[in-house]
């Protein structure tokens, strides 16, 4: 057994040691290509205005009661031709959101917005089928969309078209930014990660010249790639990421600026927190399953373009080799202790920590170039922001094994709260589900199994995994903390 432990434990970890050499690859290309990132800046007069081309914004809803019209009062100020515009509110909606998006529809368009409120007879296929029906009625040539909780600059569409007149650009996508980062702790660490995969994968992606990610929204879809590629499919949960291989598959490039930002807001409740991983990671792996092969025998993509490809695809599985790692970690403890004689053994082991160096650059390095804090304030934030990640793994991994065996489940988006300053209340949203599971009480008792490793390290004498060892339990702590009082939060609002 003890040996079974050691080859799980070390497999994991070489694993987790390629996938971060992928990401070590990405900070070199982001760092080494400053001049490519910056020639793809396009001015937002480039094109004339009386030859700027029809464009569709389509607003994906569904019940969306806090932010929907916070969403179309920022998406009618877009600046653009009247006559080349066309707005749609995809809205799929079952309660009052359905009248509050009529009302603002019907206000706009005696105001002379070209903006139509799009609802279908049946929400089949959740978020793509909406595209995609919107697609039958869009005039534009280019499609932009954006969530419910998003709030694009007026001059989206005008610093984003340009970036099309190369004829072979099928996606232009933008960085998010966060319009409430400083409400809580959570909202600080998403921010702190979300940072990292815009600045440091998205721009190592392009600049590679490798295959990237639409993030669903904050980006423009050229038509003639969505159709090519063959539309929208409903098949994973992320269409997003779906579509995005196969038209660059099919040869269309991908665009991104990092230069725009595009304002959203992130989840404040735990709840909310594990809906959007859990939609993320399975998505992520069924998008793996479906479309990796498709990538392997592509003749016309080189062998780098194949190794980050299957990096990025498998990414999600990452969540399973950090559980792996913790689990077997405190065993591991006993161990060495049992067997000195082979020291050379975990010493190897030990090699692989150069892991811990990749990770502090790929998140440190994106807080340094955007954060306006403190600067040492990166020593904070990387290990809560690891921590975290690491109490969400065992809700994760479940994602992610689901998504590799193909067990489908609906489409369930993330609550939306509109609450952006520190002691703004979000407990009223009717949307929050308001059960626990028994996956909440097992993260709360891996949070005391990692308080028994730590202690572990005291009775043995061997303290060089008490910091992996306090983050787990830190991790696993926060989640079960906050899934518990955010569910009796949830509980108090509804006997109140």
């Amino acid at each position: 057994m003890e040996v079974i432990i050691l080859i799980l434990y070390g497999l994991a970890l070489l694993l987790l040691f390629v996938y971060n050499l992928g990401q070590l690859s990405l900070i070199s290309i982001y760092l080494r290509s400053k001049k490519k990132r910056k020639a793809n800046i396009r001015a937002a007069d480039t094109i004339p205005w009386e030859q700027l081309p029809p464009v569709t914004v389509q607003l994906p809803v569904y019940n969306e009661l806090y932010v929907a019209g916070r969403l179309i009062d920022s998406v009618v100020k877009l600046r653009y031709p009247a006559d080349k515009l066309d707005i749609q509110v995809l809205d799929d909606s079952t309660d009052d959101t359905v009248e509050l998006i009529a009302r603002k529809v019907a206000y706009y368009q005696q105001l002379g917005i070209p903006i139509t409120h799009v609802r279908r007879p049946e929400r089949k296929g959740f978020k793509a089928g909406a595209l995609a029906y919107g697609l039958q009625e869009a005039r534009g040539e280019f499609i932009a969309i954006f969530d419910a909780d998003f709030v694009p600059d007026p001059d989206f569409l005008l610093k984003t078209i340009p970036n099309f007149s190369d004829p072979k650009v099928g996606i232009v996508q933008t960085r998010w930014e966060h319009l409430n980062e400083d409400y809580s702790l959570m909202t600080q660490l998403q921010a702190f990660g979300l940072n990292a995969h815009f600045t440091i994968e998205q721009s190592g992606r392009y600049a590679g010249g490798y295959f990237a990610n639409f993030n669903g929204t904050g980006g423009v879809w050229r038509r003639a790639a969505i159709d090519d590629a063959g539309g929208w499919q409903s098949d994973t949960l992320t269409e997003d990421l779906d579509l995005s291989y196969r038209a660059q598959l099919r040869g269309w490039t991908f665009s991104y600026r990092e230069d725009i930002g595009s304002p959203a807001e992130l989840p404040v409740a735990m709840n909310a927190i594990k809906s959007q991983q859990y939609r993320w990671m399975k998505g992520a792996a069924e998008c793996a399953r479906k479309n990796f092969g498709k990538v392997l025998f592509a003749k016309h993509t080189s062998p780098a373009v194949k190794i980050h490809a299957f990096l990025h695809l498998f990414s999600s599985a990452t969540f399973i080799l950090v559980l792996v790692l913790g689990v077997l970690s405190v065993p591991l403890l006993y161990i060495r202790a049992n067997h000195p004689d082979w020291e050379l053994v975990f010493y190897v082991i030990n090699f692989f920590q150069f892991n811990l160096f990749i990770l502090i650059t790929f998140y440190g390095l994106p807080y340094f170039v955007l954060s306006r804090k403190n600067k040492a304030l990166v020593f904070w934030y990387f290990p809560m922001y690891s921590s975290l990640m690491m109490g969400l793994s065992l809700h994760n991994t479940i994602a992610v094994v689901e998504g590799y065996i193909g067990r489908k489940t609906p489409f369930v988006r993330t609550p939306k709260f509109n609450v952006n300053k520190a002691g703004e209340r979000w407990n009223g949203n009717k949307y929050l589900g308001k059960g626990l599971s028994w996956l909440t009480f097992a993260e709360g008792l891996l949070a005391v199994y990692f308080v028994w490793g730590m202690s572990s390290a005291f009775l043995l004498n061997d303290f060089r995994m008490i910091f992996l060892h306090l983050m787990l339990a830190v991790g696993f702590g926060m989640v079960f903390f906050y899934s518990l009082s955010h569910s009796m939060a949830i509980r108090r609002r509804n006997f109140a």
